[in-house]
């Protein structure tokens, strides 16, 4: 004979589906976490090696925060036998045509770009996705300028950087956040000389 439902049933059925539910999502969690960190701390790794110039430290335990724009933008100082070499940034933009835009950038200790590196991105592919240097040479134009002397606009704008074609929308926003970079890297080495 079959048990007649009622609220009590129904509502201890229900219990245990969402205990046994949220056990099985808790165990994936705990099971995933160290993977998900380790990857995101190889890519940071991976970028910052790309555009920091030749360093012996740990960039990434030395890590700390700056503000830039209204914006908390994490900086990885890189040193040589206890002599600062560079400095990278990360950086993050919504400005892009795809949306959200991260680029790490490393600084020399005078301000001059050493390299860029694009974390992620949601660009248009063949178009916007140009921005990473895999996808075209945009990025690189960036190498070896001091943003004092060199304006970080596209030229349509007054600035001296050429855009994308048929990208303009992206080419600004990569302009704009290598811009927030600089200005955080800025407020990175005030920080420096008055901890000194």
């Amino acid at each position: 004979m079959a048990r007649e439902s009622n609220f009590r049933n129904m509502f201890l059925c229900l219990l245990i589906i969402c205990f046994g539910g949220s056990a099985l999502l808790g165990g994936v969690y705990l099971i995933t976490y160290e993977p998900i960190v380790a990857a995101q701390e190889a890519r940071v790794n991976q970028a910052l090696g790309g555009v920091l110039p030749q360093f012996d430290n740990m960039p990434a335990q030395e890590a700390y925060q700056v503000e830039a724009y209204g914006k908390k933008l994490t900086i990885y100082p890189g040193t040589l036998n206890g002599v600062l070499t560079g400095v990278a940034v990360e950086a993050t933009t919504t400005k892009g045509f795809g949306g959200q835009i991260k680029v790490m950038v490393g600084f020399l200790p005078d301000g001059t770009i050493n390299n860029t590196a694009v974390i992620s991105h949601t660009e248009t592919p063949g178009l916007g996705d140009k921005i990473d240097p895999k996808k075209s040479k945009f990025s690189l134009q960036f190498n070896q300028k001091n943003p004092e002397s060199f304006r970080l606009a596209v030229k349509k704008d007054g600035g001296q950087v050429d855009a994308i074609t048929a990208a303009t929308i992206s080419s600004r926003a990569f302009c704009d956040v290598v811009d927030l970079a600089y200005q955080a890297f800025r407020q990175s080495i005030q920080k420096e000389g008055g901890d000194q």
